[in-house]
């Protein structure tokens, strides 16, 4: 059930990247480095690179429809505006809680995720937040880790990190409901971190602390898996032509000895078929 390796993208030293996700009108990955408060581009024909300092530990950044990028902040969700020119859209500071990994549905509206620095149970929730800044809590979490649908948008997918499961949802319109275990991480495989689901229904998900991608099929079967040299990978996104190739960010935090390439952006070429992503709509 192995997949081929993987190559080193960008070598990096990010403490805790985070966050892949392919911006089809640039053709550049996006991803962040959370501790460093970092948003890094990459784009993979040039071997072009930049990166973005922003004012507080940054969870996630996404594209906007019409340029720039969404981000979910520490104190909330901010934007960027193609000239980079930053705004609030939705400002709720939290003592002890920062934003973490967040997504864009079909529809165009951000799910954007929290933690507490402590992991505390029920600290942290996963909540929409659509165009024009209306908030939706959805659900309580502790460390609000990956979110994806399924090709035809009728299911959500979601990994509450300590839970070790990754659950999915009925999307009703804007709201998901029927909550219920997918699939289940042994505790030996390490958490479901970041996920991303491919243009056959099938979910990757990254294994924090399992040195592995894993990918199953819509019926929850484990049919692959890819072994890393890394013992921290945090989320994976398809990208590059024809959204063929697997990105995968990285972790060094934590670890009192890592490994070289840990905190790179890592790919496994060709290992799919990705699907076309969504630009926030606000």
């Amino acid at each position: 059930m192995n997949a081929g390796g993987p190559e080193v993208a960008v070598q990096e030293r990010a403490s805790l990247g985070e966050g892949p996700v392919w911006d089809a009108a640039t053709g550049r990955l996006i991803w962040v480095d959370i501790l460093s408060a970092r948003v890094h581009t990459y784009d993979p024909v040039s071997g072009r690179r930049t990166v973005m300092v922003t004012e507080q530990h940054v969870g996630a950044a996404r594209p906007r429809a019409g340029g720039g990028l969404v981000v979910n902040l520490r104190d909330g969700i901010g934007l960027y505006g193609p000239d980079l020119a930053f705004s609030w859209l939705v400002r709720d500071p939290v003592p002890g809680r920062r934003g973490n990994d967040a997504a864009v549905a079909p529809d165009g509206a951000l799910w954007a995720g929290t933690m507490r620095y402590d992991e505390a149970p029920g600290g942290g929730s996963l909540t929409r937040i659509a165009p024009d800044g209306t908030t939706t809590r959805e659900v309580t979490a502790a460390v609000s880790n990956g979110t994806g649908w399924s090709p035809d948008g009728r299911l959500m997918y979601y990994a509450d990190s300590p839970t070790r499961r990754i659950d999915v949802f009925d999307v009703a319109g804007a709201r998901v409901l029927n909550r219920r275990a997918w699939v289940r991480i042994e505790e030996s495989a390490g958490y479901p971190d970041g996920l991303t689901v491919d243009a056959e229904g099938c979910v990757w998900v990254a294994l924090w602390d399992g040195a592995a991608i894993r990918r199953y099929t819509p019926d929850g079967r484990l049919d692959r898996i890819v072994t890393l040299p890394v013992r921290r990978p945090t989320a994976c996104a398809f990208g590059g032509a024809g959204l063929r190739d697997l990105y995968v960010t990285t972790a060094r935090t934590g670890l009192a000895r890592p490994h070289p390439l840990s905190g790179s952006l890592l790919v496994l070429p060709d290992a799919g078929q990705g699907l076309p992503g969504t630009p926030f709509g606000g």
